[in-house]
């Protein structure tokens, strides 16, 4: 929509087939949306629509797309058709339309989700002159009772909205949409198209107009540039510190709308339980859910019932919110295309916004997996893609000139000043001699494998597959064990960019060196690369990883040994088994997080706010001296709180005891194992909530057996469960009956 407050100017046109009507464009603008200026070129492209000229506008999100059709919609005898590619958003672009009008039938939709009743509402709104827009989906006009009535009717043009759906190179493609020039036809082929798209490369804006079949049409591209984004590109190394980097980004920014893409449906739920976890209204949304509720979770973003929408690339199309402040890539998108429709969504009104994505190898290699049981052609189509969008991410130049250049746009040499690469500029180094290796390796391969298998043999990873093929005894292998691999995944990603390798499509990625790369290896020269922290080992981020880095060990070794001698001493003093006083897992916590406040020390795991205000007392102080003394930095205070631990599952587990169901059960429908399971159950004992076990007790001990634990506890000084099997008639009781009898323990007694 136009924004700019001016001096309105006075030029008037004629409209189409009533060249005794003039119009005052800019008092038509004030009266039908209340602005006094046109934007950019909103005005010339108006101009082109209603002189009866094909047009084809290019403009990016936020620019102003809908006026272009809108206005001439309305100041237009007849009614315009707008074909849009989702019915969900349907709904918005014209409650949106009718929002300026004082009548609702001034603008209708067509589509497969309203009744028979709602159908004829429509039909009368139109024959009777009322409705201006009608938008309607590409299926809609598939069928012929609605080619037929649309035929009968006064049209002033057909707008193509979203365009770039109709190109095979477009990240949208819509077969459909090549039908619709046949469409157009038959309802009236005299009536003049505007086609809209917010990108669209050179290749892609040659589809639209050939497959759209416009007639000469006039073309208005304006800059790609939105100068407000700020593009950041970050490492997504291991999942754990991945969230807590978005849980604490989004945490700071406080009542600002966000939307986070992820590459499938899982991950939006995951991410939207985990923000609701840590006080952030979100809601996840993909095409899993079924319409309506899709409608709905659409409408709380857009009325800011929620903050965060989680969303696979199902959502976005056409939204129409200008407020969105940060737009952040969860994976790595699937094509440059796809990626600036999808942060251009962020600060549509010039206003702050963040474009954050993270970024993995690990995430590459899944889309390529993807694409291997597709056919050629679009494999070709896809590999391109992903290498495009491969190449923005690892680049050490400006991020926005990368993007302009891709939709044959020049930024000149100047830095944006506004993303990473230019506010941090990445370090270079020299790695010629790194190139020649790779290029021997491959080949001394024979040129007849993928990524994974030749740098299992650089870095000299022995693997039952290399003994099958007994390329251990190769002399290449091993010829770069001195650097870790991802320094050689990041320098074959750089070597493809550089046209040294090429992957073969037809035999799934293998790769192939190219003429300029055998041109290298005749005639070594000067290559250097980017080093920088997004090129970590490509399988650091696998879930499995994560998990290990979650329950890994105290980071502070001498500091957690100290804080197991103070909670000896004071479970001493106050004759109470050491785990009653604190769980060696919150020792490690505190080991990690070095809290100096009570307030902190409830951030670490089984530590309620009646636990620390009883035990917590020594333990701060004896943090707060050991930082001092070693002048240790803490880290930052912010805790994200587990799905697991913190939420759901609490409540859950506390709902079922009390009901007295089977432990296998509860763990096999939170999807645990019983070990699992049981110690989610000692942390919330340790916490403060009693847990009457009593039901499952009984059948796994009698009571002789359950005093006779009980009394061993009260005596102990371990919290070690191994050492207890092996005091404690002699090992005859398992780990898990020990384990459900300390939980007991801390419900009756540490509480």
């Amino acid at each position: 929509m136009a924004s700019s407050r001016k001096k309105p100017s006075s030029k008037k046109i004629t409209a189409p087939e009533t060249s005794s009507v003039t119009i005052d464009l800019q008092s038509a603008l004030q009266e039908q949306f209340g602005f006094d200026q046109f934007k950019g070129q909103q005005e010339q492209i108006i101009q082109s629509v209603l002189s009866g000229r094909d047009t084809f506008v290019i403009m990016p999100t936020g620019g102003g797309k809908s006026l272009c059709y809108q206005l001439p919609a309305i100041v237009s005898p007849g009614v315009a058709i707008i074909v849009s590619p989702l019915i969900a958003l349907m709904k918005n672009q014209v409650d949106l339309v009718r929002s300026y009008s004082s009548k609702d039938d001034v603008a209708h939709f067509l589509n497969s989700t309203l009744t028979k009743k709602e159908i004829k509402v429509v039909h009368d709104d139109l024959q009777a002159g009322r409705t201006k827009m009608l938008y309607v989906a590409p299926e809609t006009l598939t069928k012929q009772d609605n080619l037929d009535f649309f035929s009968n009717m006064q049209i002033s043009f057909f707008a193509v909205d979203e365009a770039h759906c109709i190109s095979e190179w477009g990240h949208d493609f819509r077969p459909e949409y090549r039908r619709l020039r046949d469409m157009m036809d038959q309802i009236n082929p005299n009536v003049p198209v505007i086609a809209l798209t917010a990108t669209a490369t050179p290749k892609v804006q040659s589809d639209i107009i050939k497959n759209l079949g416009l007639r000469d049409p006039k073309v208005f591209l304006s800059s790609f540039n939105r100068s407000n984004l700020y593009y950041e590109i970050l490492p997504k190394i291991k999942k754990d510190d991945t969230l807590k980097s978005i849980v604490k980004f989004i945490v700071s920014n406080k009542g600002k709308s966000g939307i986070i893409y992820t590459l499938n449906r899982k991950t939006t739920e995951e991410l939207a339980s985990m923000l609701m976890a840590n006080g952030v209204k979100a809601v996840a949304y993909h095409a899993g859910l079924d319409s309506k509720l899709r409608a709905e979770r659409q409408d709380q973003f857009l009325n800011e019932d929620v903050q965060v929408i989680v969303a696979t690339i199902a959502f976005g199309m056409g939204i129409d919110k200008p407020d969105i402040r940060f737009v952040i890539h969860y994976n790595i998108p699937k094509s440059i295309e796809n990626y600036y429709q999808e942060t251009g969504r962020a600060g549509r009104d010039g206003l702050e916004g963040r474009c954050i994505l993270y970024y993995s190898h690990t995430d590459v290699s899944k889309l390529e997996h993807l694409m291997r049981d597709k056919p050629l052609s679009e494999r070709e189509v896809g590999a391109q893609l992903i290498n495009e969008s491969v190449a923005y991410a690892e680049s050490g130049v400006c991020r926005r000139k990368v993007l302009l250049s891709y939709f044959g746009e020049d930024f000149g040499d100047q830095n944006c000043g506004n993303c990473d690469n230019c506010r941090n500029p990445k370090e270079k180094v020299e790695a010629k001699a790194e190139v020649v290796k790779m290029l021997n390796t491959i080949v001394a391969l024979d040129e007849r494998f993928a990524t994974e298998y030749t740098l299992q043999i650089v870095t000299g990873h022995l693997t039952p597959q290399i003994k099958m093929f007994r390329h251990d005894s190769i002399e290449v292998f091993g010829i770069g064990k001195d650097q870790p691999s991802h320094f050689w995944n990041s320098l074959i990603r750089q070597m493809l960019l550089e046209n040294l390798l090429k992957k073969d499509i037809e035999e799934y990625g293998v790769l192939k060196i190219t003429e300029k790369g055998h041109a290298f290896l005749q005639k070594p020269k000067s290559f250097q690369i980017v080093l920088n922290n997004l090129f970590e080992d490509a399988n650091a981020d696998d879930d499995e990883a994560g998990a290990e880095a979650a329950s890994g060990a105290a980071a502070d070794d001498k500091l957690f040994e100290m804080l197991k001698e103070l909670r000896q001493k004071e479970a001493k003093r106050k004759s109470l088994p050491p785990f009653v006083i604190f769980l060696e897992s919150s020792l490690q916590d505190m080991a990690t997080m070095y809290p100096t406040t009570t307030a902190e020390l409830e951030k670490c795991q089984g530590v309620s706010k009646g636990k620390a205000l009883r035990y917590g007392k020594p333990f701060i102080e004896l943090i707060a001296r050991y930082v001092e003394e070693n002048s240790i930095e803490k880290p930052d205070d912010f805790v994200m709180k587990s799905v697991v631990n913190k939420s759901g599952n609490k409540v859950h587990i506390i709902q079922q005891v009390d009901k007295k169901i089977p432990l296998e059960i509860i763990a096999k429908n939170k999807d645990l194992r019983l070990d699992a399971l049981l110690e989610e159950m000692e942390t919330i004992a340790a916490s403060g909530t009693k847990l009457n076990l009593d039901y499952a007790i009984d059948q796994m001990l009698d009571e002789y057996e359950q005093e006779e634990i009980i009394d061993y506890f009260k005596g102990c000084e371990t919290s070690s469960l191994q050492i207890a099997q092996e005091e404690l008639a002699d090992g005859n009781y398992n780990w898990e009956q020990l384990k459900i009898m300390r939980i007991k323990f801390l419900s009756v007694y540490g509480n």
